[in-house]
């Protein structure tokens, strides 16, 4: 299976429609996976979603350079501040208004 982890994504259904989320994880049995902002969502408790449900904004070949995310790449913990400073900076490069 892919590893999702420390990819940066938009969640493209459900109440949480439009968000920015980090997958921080993956639940090997269902295949879902964890996401958290590090503000609506926390690290500590991911939401966990459907690929089907989510649109990859970064991937194996467009890996945002953030230490956050290479921390989550190597499989340590990161805490809340990490992941909203991580995702700050990645909507700080992107244009607004780009879907």
């Amino acid at each position: 299976m892919f590893d999702y982890t420390g990819q940066i994504v938009r969640a493209t259904a459900g109440r949480d429609k439009e968000g920015i989320f980090c997958v921080v994880g993956l639940e090997e049995e269902t295949g879902r996976l964890l996401l958290a902002d590090g503000k609506r969502r926390r690290a500590a408790h991911p939401k966990a979603k459907k690929p089907r449900h989510v649109q990859p904004l970064t991937g194996p070949d467009r890996l945002f350079p953030h230490p956050a995310i290479q921390k989550l790449k190597q499989g340590e913990p990161v805490s809340d501040r990490e992941l909203r400073r991580a995702l700050a900076a990645f909507k700080e490069g992107n244009t607004l208004g780009e879907r």
